[in-house]
């Protein structure tokens, strides 16, 4: 692909795609808040905090997949233009995330934290569901291009923390839904591909590592 090329698909991604993606990540907020001030066609049922509390959480894991595909798509294209939307994709997978814990501390428990502390301690989906927010904490704070500067290296591998994030929200997902296991084990599915491409690309780059240590040639070079 010529730089001209690349020049104009980095266009379309920035002014076109990236706007759309955004605009699109909202949708859910939206229809939420809708819901909230009685618009009848985005009606939250008859368990209003459950649904807000449940779709919050379903579009942060939704994201947090999302964030994960870019990479294999990058590689799979072999357009590193991708690599644009992933801090945003991930920032809304905080953003649904951390709203998914605020109804649930603030308009399910009406912030009594005794009973968020004992909910933490005794249910595992809450305690699996908690350590995953937790976790994704730093990655938020840290997801500005000063912070990627001051880190270096130790960025890289702070941010691989989202593959043990997004596998405990899967988990979380999956114990939460007491009856219709469908959706969950979608998610476990799709994840569970994007951990073995993950895998399938680190094997790749130690492949050939590996075959120049062990070539027949490298303790004659050793030698001189």
């Amino acid at each position: 692909m010529s730089a001209y090329d690349r020049q104009r698909f980095d266009l379309l991604v920035r002014r076109a795609l990236k706007p759309l993606i955004f605009v699109a990540a909202l949708l859910p907020l939206a229809s939420l808040t809708a819901g909230v001030f009685g618009l009848h066609r985005f009606s939250l049922g008859a368990n209003p905090i459950s649904t807000i509390l449940h779709t919050c959480g379903k579009w942060a894991l939704i994201f947090l997949l999302l964030t994960l595909c870019v990479t294999p798509l990058r590689n799979i294209t072999g357009r590193v233009e991708w690599l644009r939307l992933r801090r945003m994709l991930g920032l809304f997978a905080f953003t649904y995330v951390l709203l998914h814990f605020l109804v649930y501390l603030i308009l399910d428990q009406s912030l009594h934290l005794n009973a968020v502390l004992k909910d933490i301690a005794k249910r595992p989906y809450i305690t699996i569901g908690f350590t995953a927010f937790v976790l994704l904490l730093p990655l938020a704070v840290t997801s500005t291009n000063a912070m990627m500067r001051r880190l270096g290296r130790r960025w890289q591998k702070l941010h691989k923390l989202v593959y043990v994030i997004a596998v405990l929200g899967v988990w979380h997902y999956f114990w939460e839904v007491k009856a219709d296991k469908r959706q969950p084990l979608l998610y476990a599915g799709i994840l569970a591909v994007l951990l073995t491409l993950r895998w399938w690309q680190s094997r790749s780059r130690r492949a050939p590592v590996a075959h120049r240590t062990m070539s027949p040639q490298a303790p004659l070079r050793q030698s001189r």
